[in-house]
């Protein structure tokens, strides 16, 4: 049997390696209390419940629902986002629900990517912009975001040949996985950069109504121009505590809109009936839980972030959010800091790494954990004490080894090369010349990345080798040009 060569591209999703951590060390017999997943342990508000059961009793409501979802629901979201963010939308050209944000946000790729185009994809970012993009046959090119920047993508280091011929940009606060927010003036800028070089942007704001200490994150829409150039994705999952229930949105430039319900009509069959019911009560009806999350967030990212800080580890609290994005010792990689705390605490959070190469050097820890076994977890973390360690080859800014390696292939595979020339480029090969052991992961975070080929001119023709990255993997480039 014969897969297609993208299933060979795809990495196992992050939260399901996750959750076959947790429950192998469960069997093992361990108290494993995992700040890993993003999934709120709250309940959902009763009066959503409530119409959830009146609207199921309903036999209309057990047909097949529309694509483009109930007229009375996109009001619905139409009108939250009025009182919300004073945004003026058209329910039936301007907004279109969803079957959770994920599902809007990878076929959007569908929409704006044909093979060989280019997206603009932030790193650190949630998995489904890039996975997307592989998809719909683009190439992802990475915006670095880094700490002294905010966590915000420098617009003006992305070169302009490769902004000229990109066509979307992912954008994402406040931000998944660092906790960042943005004001109206970067997004402003975002606009401007967008119908400067004919992009489209994409805002992920799935996290705007979880914030802290009286702080309101903004909507990208608000920028002047942005509906000209844009879409925004939110979902019901964290603001009402309905992850399971799988209700999202998108909104913005009506023909991004179109095109987005174009493609779900052709691939789905629409939100159940019954549940956006639901949904609307969730949006037009009382919105005191949603203060009542962000009470509980903040006693636990405050009890959270005190116990980090007595273990000597570094962190900023974040505005927003249900993260806290911690930096590592120095001379840990991400995996060895996450398995040193599952290893000595039974503790699980997510490796930074998980979410791109900039991510190397830090943690995540999520909030949405109940209080009992926050207060446990933070009595673990109360007891960990860590030093830095010695020199290693990875160190916790490891993007320095990513551009080892690079440098190293480029030197050695690209240069001596013709245009036309076929270039293989096999991981064991390189391990062995950098003296560095077992490294098939990092030098797969360096050839894998897109922009390596854009680089260096470069087209990747065959991969072969272990989907997870360990193991002797082996790259086939065609050199485009010296």
């Amino acid at each position: 049997m014969k897969l297609a060569n993208r299933i060979s591209k795809l990495q196992p999703y992050l939260f399901m390696e996750i959750s076959r951590k947790i429950v192998a060390k469960r069997a093992a017999g361990a108290d494993v209390i995992s700040f890993g997943i993003g999934d709120p342990d709250l309940p959902t508000p009763p009066h959503i419940i409530n119409r959830l059961i009146g609207a199921s009793l309903d036999p209309p409501n057990h047909r097949y629902p529309e694509s483009d979802g109930l007229h009375q629901f996109r009001k619905s979201i139409a009108n939250w986002y009025q009182r919300r963010f004073g945004l003026s939308l058209n329910p039936d050209k301007e907004v279109v629900p969803l079957i959770g944000a994920k599902e809007g946000i990878g076929h959007m790729a569908l929409c704006l990517l044909d093979p060989g185009d280019i997206a603009l994809v932030p790193d650190p970012g949630y998995p489904v912009y890039s996975v997307g993009t592989m998809f719909a046959g683009g190439e992802s090119y990475w915006m670095p975001l880094k700490e002294e920047n905010g966590w915000l993508p420098d617009l003006d280091a992305i070169p302009p040949d490769v902004a000229r011929v990109a066509r979307v940009m992912w954008l994402c606060y406040p931000n998944n996985p660092t906790g960042a927010v943005a004001d109206l003036g970067f997004f402003q800028k975002a606009v401007d950069f967008a119908k400067r070089y004919d992009i489209v942007v994409c805002h992920d704001a799935c996290y705007t109504e979880i914030a802290y200490d009286g702080y309101k994150p903004v909507s990208f829409l608000q920028a002047k121009g942005a509906l000209d150039v844009g879409l925004e994705f939110h979902s019901l999952s964290k603001s009402y505590n309905m992850t399971g229930w799988r209700v999202g949105m998108a909104v913005g430039n009506a023909d991004l809109v179109n095109a987005l319900t174009r493609v779900k009509s052709n691939l789905d069959s629409g939100i159940p009936q019954a549940i956006q019911y639901a949904a609307m009560e969730a949006l037009d009806g009382s919105q005191q839980s949603i203060q009542d999350n962000i009470a509980v967030y903040t006693r636990r990212r405050d009890k959270v972030v005190e116990a980090l800080h007595n273990a000597g580890l570094e962190i900023v609290p974040p505005k927003a959010g249900l993260y806290i994005w911690v930096r590592v010792p120095h001379g840990y990689t991400s995996a060895e800091f996450a398995t040193l705390l599952l290893d000595q605490q039974d503790l699980v959070v997510t490796p930074g790494n998980g979410y791109g190469p900039q991510g190397e050097g830090y943690i995540r820890f999520s909030l949405t954990i109940n209080d009992a076994d926050l207060d446990r977890g933070v009595a673990r973390l109360a007891k960990l004490r860590v030093s830095a360690k010695g020199p290693k080859a990875i160190d916790n800014r490891p993007t320095r080894f990513v551009d080892l390696i690079r440098d190293h292939v480029v030197a050695k595979y690209v240069r001596p090369a013709k245009p036309g020339d076929t270039i293989t480029i096999t991981a064991k090969d390189i391990s062995g010349a950098l003296q560095r052991g077992n490294i098939y992961r990092q030098i797969c975070n360096a050839i894998d990345l897109e922009r390596f080929q854009k680089e260096n001119g470069l087209r990747l023709i065959d991969r072969q080798g272990p989907p997870s990255g360990y193991g002797n993997v082996t790259w086939q480039f065609h050199l485009l040009k010296s």
